[in-house]
């Protein structure tokens, strides 16, 4: 058999193929079914399939979640299948890129070994949050629905929340289990008060009930009409009994309200009826009043208003609502005759009307005396003398025009 070579390795002349390494050449096998170069192309596939597994490990560790044992597993298989295989290669090369491996394994542990500790550090916090608002819940709550159902919700969420270290979990399981029956037990306690303070609160609006159907037949509207706003303020201020006591009772207090209610609106509305027709006669009597404006005959106008009134009182009360407007109308009349009372009264009234005279006299005078002093001051020049007599008698002018509109109406 002749020999052949190939830069890892050779077949001699008896068929012996050597691979050649670091360490020097090593026998790998012996070939005698054909020629050297099918010897050579053997056991170059074979280190091809080799290659193959560490171009695979390389990828998965590269492109994958692969986990360290089973990474480290693979790589050492593979190292111990380098370090003596039948294969015609760079067998070094594979040995220093498998090392490389070993090296990036221990690398994704500690990551691993990180990430876990994180994990288990982040699920400890949530934990430790759930725990956190039980406690807070626990002790505080007062809205006991949404608080239990709350409770309920967070139970569900431990549950589902990422693991902590199981003695860390433990001791956290133990405060929630805690403040859970802390929790139940305040809850128990707050409805058993609640409920001996609904029987406390029942008895008492049963005897506002029984108050208020004995004052159902009264006919005392306002006294009893107030007696009825006190039992309300009574009914809100007690508080509630239980949802069916409560109902049961309402009804019959409502029901003892509208009987009264009912009743007084039938009379309040009979009145008002009768109020109504009082007003219609006072308003005819308004306007027979103010057809006497204005006054020309002052003893006719107080004959017939005196009738007037005399009618307007016996018509009797009216609405609320009307009675201002026609009070207000009356009164207006009644202010225009007394006016024209007073005016006759001051024009036949001789002292009155000597002393109109008197007074417009007195101003006529005293006017022609300023009037010199004015013309004294003017021809000496006396400007403080012109000032104050040109005072006087503009005020005594003003004076006069007043005092013979008086007098003016004494004539008149």
């Amino acid at each position: 058999m002749t020999t052949a070579n190939d830069p890892w390795g050779r077949v001699d002349a008896d068929g012996t193929v050597y691979v050649r390494t670091a360490d020097g050449e090593r026998v790998i096998g012996s070939w005698a079914a054909g020629s050297p170069e099918e010897a050579l192309a053997f056991f170059r596939r074979k280190f091809q399939s080799l290659e193959t597994e560490v171009a695979l490990i390389e990828q998965r560790m590269a492109a994958t979640d692969i986990a360290p044992a089973q990474a480290q597993a693979t790589v050492q298989r593979l190292l111990r299948s380098v370090a003596d295989a039948n294969a015609l290669g760079d067998l070094e090369g594979l040995r220093t890129r498998l090392e490389a491996l070993t090296t990036a394994v221990d690398e994704r542990r500690e990551q691993v070994k990180a990430a876990r500790e994180h994990a288990r550090s982040e699920a400890r916090d949530v934990r430790e949050r759930i725990v956190e608002e039980a406690e807070h819940i626990a002790a505080e709550a007062t809205h006991w629905k949404a608080s239990g159902e709350r409770m309920a919700e967070i139970l569900e969420e431990w549950k589902a929340a990422p693991h902590a270290d199981r003695a860390v979990e433990a001791v956290l399981w133990k405060r929630l289990s805690a403040a859970r029956n802390a929790f139940t037990k305040r809850r128990k306690a707050y409805f058993a008060s609640l409920e001996a303070e609904r029987d406390l609160v029942r008895a008492r609006k049963e005897k506002l009930v029984q108050e208020a159907e004995t004052l159902a037949d009264s006919t005392d509207w306002s006294s009893t009409a107030s007696a009825y706003r006190l039992l309300m303020r009574q009914w809100k201020e007690t508080g509630r009994a239980g949802r069916e006591a409560e109902a049961e009772l309402w009804k019959r207090f409502r029901d003892a309200q509208d009987k009264f209610f009912a009743a007084r609106t039938e009379v309040f509305a009979a009145k008002e009826s009768e109020l109504r027709s009082h007003a219609v006669v006072k308003e005819q009597l308004l306007t027979e009043a103010q057809a006497l404006l204005p006054v020309t005959d002052v003893r006719a106008a107080r004959t017939a208003l005196r009738s007037i009134q005399e009618r307007w009182a016996h018509a009797g009360p009216v609405p609320r609502e009307t009675r201002e407007q026609l009070e207000s109308g009356l009164r207006r009349v009644e202010e225009a005759v007394r006016k024209a009372e007073e005016t006759q009264w001051r024009r036949s009234n001789p002292e009155a009307l000597a002393r109109a005279e008197g007074t417009v006299n007195q101003l006529r005078a005293a006017i022609t005396s300023l009037e010199a002093q004015l013309a004294r001051a003017r021809e000496h020049g006396d400007q403080a003398g012109i000032k104050n007599a040109s005072e006087a008698l503009a005020a005594r002018r003003s004076w006069l025009e007043d005092a013979e509109r008086t007098l003016a109406e004494f004539s008149s």
